[in-house]
């Protein structure tokens, strides 16, 4: 038998996963997350990319759970995300730059 003490406490739910029934919500909100920035060369294009989405999603999972904490929440249910591509000519990088809007649940 497993305690519910013992399970981690799912705090981001992606569009159609559903925040739990007792949570209410208190706020929309908007937070922003960018990738690392990577050389900015059509060689290894994909793995680049890859790169560059994970690196997103590892900026926002950290920036999306403070802002939880910070603003005395329990989970957030992101609603949409606006992803786009930024470039530094100058520096010949790239990087992904996300705009995601979500619901805070207490």
């Amino acid at each position: 038998m497993t305690n519910d003490a013992d399970r981690p406490t799912q705090i981001i739910y992606w569009h159609r996963e559903l925040p739990p029934l007792d949570a209410d919500p208190i706020g929309e909100h908007t937070i922003e997350a960018n990738s690392p920035r990577i050389p900015g060369t059509i060689a290894h294009r994909d793995e680049l990319w890859d790169e560059c989405q994970r690196g997103l999603d590892a900026d926002l999972q950290i920036r999306l759970r403070q802002e939880v904490s910070r603003l005395g929440g329990r989970c957030a249910h992101v609603l949409d995300e606006r992803i786009e591509i930024k470039r530094d000519a100058v520096l010949n990088e790239a990087w992904l730059h996300g705009r995601y809007t979500y619901t805070l649940y207490r």
